[in-house]
């Protein structure tokens, strides 16, 4: 028997409404499938399935507000006969056991034991938090410092009282308390380097006039497909710092910032986008972008991000410097493309430039290699028909 949870869709997610299945008792469920629509703070979320199965039980129906971790459903695992066993819930009702047990009596059963890490229990005890009521999100139900972080947003939430409804409220908080919390916990330093962009938007030119207007590819696609391949080079800049360690990221899913036409923002991943060729991904950002806006994204867009990155387009500033959104270790931000005085070869010339920035984690990396990534990005983009 395999229970389905409702998964944390970023590390400012702790809570979720149940909108609508999309499945029924005695269904096959496929790995990716979309199974059911879940409300968070920013958007609603198409919540996919992570392994294969035929639906059990809906424990969970639409229209109630859970936590992170509680189970959804019950699904059973190929072969397994209908009628199993329901396996204890690891939801917030009844948190699992865990691999590395807190210290307990002799004699003491295994279901007492439960897994906190370190950092969790001293953050509880600061934000004065019952340690015992935390929804572990964790292996086997182990609790995480983010779900004792999770624990004080919504402690924090309900004592100010937001008028129910008022999601912009709603989610300016959210964003307060992640960025918050980057900038609490996170050792950020910050590089730049202007870029010109001379060859990449002649080459931009010549390879959009072969194209019909649809098919056309904006600067923003190249950007995204130059950070993502120099991630390739420089992985400690993607992937996630958790429990006092980094975790490297196998692929590179870049996390885009969209701004909200009713405020707010929010940045959900283009997946695997070092291995896409620029079409494909400037198709796919225009979807996720339009998609965004709608309030439909899945579940694998909000919680897979391996790295952020924030273009401010032609409405911008010239410079922004973001804040890492935690777990991750790193943010690339780039302004709107300008014209600058450029010295070259003794001469002096006027070209189309971009001001790039690294926001990174100093526990991760250091402004050293930060600035190699830099001059990789440019490099890059002065070659821009080899990331076609």
């Amino acid at each position: 028997m395999i229970e389905f949870k409702l998964p944390s869709l970023g590390a400012d997610m702790d809570e979720g409404t149940l909108l609508e299945w999309k499945v029924k008792p005695g269904d096959a469920v496929k790995k990716g499938q979309i199974v059911a629509i879940v409300d968070t703070t920013k958007a609603a979320v198409d919540v996919e399935s992570w392994q294969e199965g035929t639906v059990a039980e809906l424990v969970i129906m639409p229209g109630n507000k859970i936590p992170v971790g509680t189970v959804l459903a019950t699904f059973l695992e190929p072969g397994e006969a209908p009628g199993a066993a329901r396996p204890a819930s690891t939801s917030a009702a009844a948190p699992a056991p865990s691999r590395a047990p807190e210290t307990v009596g002799a004699g003491a059963s295994r279901t007492s034991r439960r897994m906190v890490s370190p950092a969790a229990r001293v953050h509880a005890q600061e934000y004065g938090i019952d340690i015992d009521a935390v929804v572990g999100t964790g292996p086997h139900g182990a609790v995480r410092l983010e779900d004792v972080e999770q624990a004080a947003r919504k402690k924090a939430t309900a004592k100010t009282g937001t008028a129910p409804g008022d999601k912009s409220t709603e989610m300016r908080k959210t964003i307060a308390a992640a960025m918050a919390r980057s900038k609490r916990e996170i050792p950020h330093y910050y590089v730049a380097e202007v870029i010109s962009m001379s060859r990449a938007l002649a080459w931009l030119g010549q390879e959009n006039a072969k194209r019909p207007i649809p098919d056309r590819l904006l600067p923003a696609a190249l950007l995204l497909k130059a950070v993502a391949v120099a991630l390739k080079r420089f992985p400690e800049f993607n992937g996630t710092f958790r429990e006092g360690a980094f975790n490297a990221a196998a692929k590179v899913h870049l996390g885009v910032a969209i701004s909200l036409r009713q405020g707010g923002l929010i940045a959900p991943a283009l997946l695997d986008a070092d291995t896409k060729p620029l079409s494909q991904l400037m198709q796919e950002l225009s979807d996720l972008v339009k998609r965004c806006r709608a309030g439909s994204l899945r579940s694998s867009e909000m919680s897979e991000a391996t790295i952020t990155v924030t273009n401010l387009g032609d409405q911008g500033t010239e410079e922004v410097f973001g804040v890492i959104y935690p777990p991750q270790v790193a943010l690339v931000g780039f302004g709107r493309i300008v014209e600058r005085p450029w010295a070259e070869n003794g001469g002096l010339k006027v070209v189309p430039a971009v001001t790039a920035s690294l926001s990174a984690d100093h526990r991760v990396s250091d402004g050293h290699r930060g600035s190699l990534f830099m001059i990789e990005l440019r490099e890059l983009l002065q070659q821009p028909e080899e990331l076609n």
